[in-house]
């Protein structure tokens, strides 16, 4: 069961192991785009190409998917970015039902687990396969692998990287439950305090605004968190009827002083550039500079490209 990219790789190794693969579930085919043309999930393109039996329910609890999943008579199942699954439906498999989330549980339950973990600078993050049981991310832990988070990751390659490991401890997983070597563990005994767990929610578009009164690192952290996808956003002040959405994908915290003797004198958001080679923005108590950035409307450009064809104006910042 699953949908995104994300979920492929275990896909893959699952149909190339010695177990069966008897179905794929995966969300329904929806129109998108200004044209509305039909677009079915990454999961769905890769079982198709394979010849797997495909199902894709719009409601989990339908009494004819409940029909459909009974008769596959499966003996485990196994979840990887999916939807959360209804308690008929997780229970159903004599061997349970395994999930794979890209944190090191119990820290970072949650739907963006790889984003949250970069915003908050962690510098340790990993993948964990658990039994699904009634609460979200709270099951029985089988397996985790631990991986270091570079200081310049950001969420997309930390997610192809998550990906690949996640894929081979599934693998390890199905061959542990398979033969009946599986011991788990209750998260509640991992002795990690309820005050100190970190929680990984959805993001929306406003939780991508950067807060220019933070600090560097947090700002730096926010940027490469939320990088590629949905990407950290400013707005700009052009006049006093006109603000431009800017998405900012790549930066960092600048190391020299050169800005520093009137530090002061700025506000956050106040922009320095020589409209050619470099844009840096003051935050609280130093410098970002950005190396990566996407007007609205406008392509993805390096600095130096993007000032080929934009140019700041002395009395404009970012808010």
């Amino acid at each position: 069961m699953g949908t995104p990219q994300f979920a492929i790789p275990t896909l893959d190794l699952l149909v190339n192991s010695a177990h069966q693969v008897v179905a794929v579930i995966t969300v329904p085919d929806k129109p998108s785009g200004r044209g509305q043309v039909v677009s079915v999930s990454p999961v769905k393109e890769y079982a198709s190409e394979k010849g797997l039996f495909i199902l894709q329910p719009v409601n989990l609890k339908d009494p004819q998917f409940i029909h459909e999943l009974e008769a596959l008579d499966a003996d485990l199942q196994i979840v990887v970015a999916f939807r959360m699954l209804p308690e008929v439906v997780w229970k159903m498999p004599s061997l349970g039902t395994i999930n794979l989330h890209a944190s090191l549980l119990p820290q970072y339950r949650g739907a963006a687990p790889i984003n949250w973990a970069i915003i908050n600078g962690e510098k340790e993050t990993g993948v964990t396969t658990f039994y699904i049981n009634e609460n979200i991310d709270k099951g029985r832990i089988i397996f985790f692998e631990k991986t270091d988070i570079q200081t310049d990751e950001t969420a997309g390659t930390l997610h192809d990287r998550l990906m690949e490991t996640g894929s081979r401890l599934v693998l390890k997983t199905v061959d542990s439950v398979a033969g009946g070597q599986t011991e788990s563990v209750s998260q509640d005994k991992l002795g990690v305090e309820t005050k100190l767990l970190k929680p990984a929610p959805k993001i929306f578009r406003e939780d991508c605004r950067i807060n220019w009164q933070k600090s560097s690192l947090e700002i730096y952290n926010f940027i490469r968190g939320l990088s590629p996808y949905p990407a950290a956003f400013t707005q700009i002040r052009i006049s006093q009827k006109k603000v431009s959405v800017v998405k900012i994908y790549n930066s960092s915290i600048l190391p020299c002083l050169e800005y520093q003797d009137n530090l002061s004198e700025r506000t956050p958001g106040s922009i320095i550039t020589d409209n050619k080679s470099y844009l840096n923005i003051q935050c609280s108590d130093g410098i970002i500079s950005i190396k990566e950035l996407q007007l609205e409307g406008k392509r993805k450009l390096p600095v130096a490209e993007f000032l080929k064809g934009f140019k700041f104006e002395e009395s404009w910042k970012f808010e």
